[in-house]
């Protein structure tokens, strides 16, 4: 996969539960993408929930109620997808919580309207090796409208620019 470096950071760490690494903001050319990886699992409202999508931007957002990035970004993951809702479908995939209850505590509590996978062995989050790192935590992708990875946040990300990668994506860049 040949992605280009457009933003990076340092990594941080000492937040509880937070595995530090290296951070940043990778997007993709249209000619470089490569098919995403598809999850599917139980939905922590019941169901199932995947990450196939055809047609739309897929945010695929990872996640876990102890992870103190996490939070940060939440409010600020559920004001995207509502400000791209008609272009995108999120989805959150739940990882290590060792049971629902915990993270169903933490979609109430940020107001979080878009599906999560429940994922406490990170069974998901294999299907996407090679992809996001599995101690990223946050990690999100922006897949577009074609099933292809456009984008990659490994780490905490804001309304603005997650909004932004999603248009760009469903604007075909």
């Amino acid at each position: 996969m040949a992605l280009a470096l457009a933003g990076c950071s340092s990594g941080s760490g000492g937040a509880e539960g937070f595995v530090a690494g290296k951070t940043g903001l990778t997007q993709v050319a249209v000619a470089d993408r490569v098919e995403a990886p598809v999850a599917s699992g139980p939905g922590l409202g019941g169901g199932e929930v995947t990450t196939s999508h055809p047609g739309k931007v897929v945010v695929i957002n990872v996640w876990g109620s102890w992870c103190e990035p996490c939070r940060a970004e939440a409010a600020d993951l559920e004001a995207a997808w509502q400000d791209t809702k008609d272009v995108a479908q999120f989805v959150g995939i739940d990882t290590r919580d060792p049971d629902p209850a915990p993270a169903l505590a933490f979609v109430r509590t940020f107001n979080i309207t878009y599906p999560s996978i429940f994922d406490p062995q990170g069974r998901s989050l294999l299907e996407f090796s090679g992809t996001l790192p599995p101690s990223g935590i946050p990690s999100t992708l922006i897949v577009d409208a074609e099933g292809r990875i456009a984008a990659r946040v490994i780490g905490e990300v804001d309304r603005n620019t997650l909004t932004g990668l999603v248009r760009d994506t469903a604007e075909g860049r």
